[in-house]
C-alpha cells in the first residue's frame, strides 16, 4: 500500500526504532508511547483490520504474538507482565490501518482500559 504509514516502515522510507525483524514480522517502538514499554508488531503483509485477517492468516498472528512475547521477555517484563491490545476500526481507537498489536509493560495498567 503506497499511503500506508506502517507499509513505509516496512520499507524503509519511514525510520523506525525496530525491537524485532524477521522476513514475515517487523517490531518497533511506538513515537507516542503510552508506557514505558510500547511497542508496535506489525505483519510485513499488509492487512488493514482485523475483519480482513484470513484463514491462511493465522500463522502469520501467532507470529506476533510470539514475537510480542520476547520483546516483553528482552526488556524485563515477561515476569511482572505486560498487555498486548489489537484494536479493530476507528471506534475502537484504530488510526493506522495496517493490522498492529500494541505491547505495553513497564506501569500499573487499568481495567477497563477505557
Amino acid at each position: 500500500m503506497n499511503d500506508c504509514l506502517f507499509c513505509k516502515i516496512i520499507n524503509g522510507d519511514i525510520p523506525a526504532e525496530k525491537l524485532y525483524e524477521d522476513d514475515e514480522v517487523l517490531a518497533f517502538k511506538d513515537i507516542n508511547a503510552q508506557a514505558p514499554l510500547h511497542a508496535l508488531v506489525i505483519p510485513k503483509k499488509h492487512i488493514a483490520t482485523i475483519n480482513d485477517i484470513q484463514t491462511n492468516d493465522a500463522e502469520l498472528i501467532g507470529k506476533m504474538y510470539l514475537a510480542a512475547k520476547q520483546i516483553a521477555n528482552e526488556a524485563g517484563y515477561a515476569d511482572t507482565g505486560y498487555r498486548t491490545v489489537m484494536n479493530c476500526g476507528k471506534s475502537a481507537g484504530q488510526t493506522v490501518f495496517h493490522v498492529h498489536l500494541h505491547v505495553l509493560a513497564g506501569r500499573d495498567l487499568s481495567w477497563p482500559p477505557g
